[in-house]
């Protein structure tokens, strides 16, 4: 009988093949490259989905823009009605190289324009959050505030500017202050309703677990509402961006307003058109900063879209 070779493995008849060593490779001998690709797999898939809708997201305004291309260098749409992409891109340059005695440039109106919007929608947003807890955790502070708050609500904002501007005089307070409206109303109204929208089970639970009621707000009732709240705050932005157009109309002297204003009276339609679309670009990037942190803060919500 031959003896085994030194080194080799040694197995009875009856036996199976010997199971792998934990330290030797598995199989053809390709061992974690395997399974860290197979585990970098579902991120990479997740990429490039994020990848093709953002490429999907910008199809419907590049089409937008070409199509209006065509049809002004087409003359179905003549420059005194409005002009082509070609000439708002033209202006829009001619506005950030120039300092134009009319409307100074297109940077500065733009810096002015972010500061307003920023104010007013800061404050706007925290003074919704606050008076939405308290009414939404309070049927007594509900009874007090919330109709004197729907009255408010429902004043046209175009009505409101030139009482502030008896009040507060011409300067930058009123125009903070109307895009603090703009942007109170939705949030609040969203935040509100995603309060009482919390399930009421989550508060019995919270009583048998013994949570004080600082407790309960912080880690049942605002989580619970946050949802309802952020879509509170992306109606927000736009309503607020919405107010400061009107309120940077009248009596300013500077801000994308204002430039609107002087072109409205020079019959400038390139300018009237290159500010409008700074105020677009604004609200669709502060829309994507909202959905950003939506994403972020609600990733244990479970979303059904394919």
């Amino acid at each position: 009988m031959s003896t085994p070779l030194r080194g080799a493995p040694v197995w009875s008849a009856g036996r199976a093949d010997p199971l792998p060593s934990p330290r030797q490779p598995a199989g053809d001998g390709t061992r974690t490259g395997g399974s860290a690709g197979t585990d970098g797999l579902p991120g990479r898939r997740a990429r490039s989905r994020r990848a093709a809708r953002t490429w999907t997201r910008l199809i419907s305004p590049v089409a937008a823009i070409g199509i209006w291309q065509l049809l002004s260098s087409t003359g179905v749409l003549p420059p005194s009605k409005l002009v082509s992409p070609v000439a708002i891109a033209h202006t829009a340059y001619t506005l950030i190289v120039t300092n134009s005695p009319t409307y100074g440039t297109l940077q500065g109106s733009l810096l002015v324009s972010a500061e307003r919007w920023g104010i007013g929608f800061g404050l706007g947003t925290v003074i919704a959050v606050l008076l939405a807890v308290c009414t939404g955790l309070s049927r007594i502070a509900e009874a007090a505030l919330d109709p004197t708050l729907m009255a408010l609500r429902s004043i046209p904002l175009l009505g409101v500017l030139p009482l502030f501007i008896v009040w507060f005089g011409i300067g930058e307070l009123p125009k903070d202050l109307i895009v603090l409206l703009g942007a109170l109303f939705p949030m609040y109204v969203n935040t509100f309703a995603g309060i009482r929208g919390v399930d009421p089970k989550l508060g019995e639970l919270a009583r048998v677990l013994g949570l004080r009621r600082r407790e309960l707000i912080t880690q049942i009732v605002l989580p619970g509402a946050l949802p309802q709240a952020l879509t509170g705050m992306r109606l927000a932005v736009i309503t607020s961006l919405i107010a400061l157009v009107v309120g940077e109309q009248i009596n300013a002297n500077a801000g994308l307003g204002f430039m609107i204003t002087q072109a409205e009276q020079f019959l400038q339609n390139s300018v009237i058109l290159v500010s409008l679309l700074v105020y677009a670009i604004l609200g669709v990037i502060a829309d994507a900063l909202v959905r950003m942190l939506e994403r972020r803060a609600l990733r244990w919500r479970v979303e059904f879209v394919q």
